[in-house]
């Protein structure tokens, strides 16, 4: 089996666009953005968080 290149890549997104419409394919695609930027935030850990808490007393 090959791989797939740039024709199917956009024959399949047309698929998509067709059968979900334009609108909920973005607000899909925001709302995978944010969940990968969650799950990047989740594994640097919450060192953020900690440091932020303490600077506040």
């Amino acid at each position: 089996m090959g791989s797939l290149g740039t024709p199917e890549l956009i024959l399949i997104l047309a698929v998509v666009v067709l059968l979900f419409g334009v609108g909920r394919v973005s607000r899909i695609g925001g709302e995978m953005g944010s969940a990968i930027r969650e799950f990047r935030k989740g594994l640097r850990g919450d060192d953020e968080e900690t440091t932020a808490s303490d600077n506040k007393d």
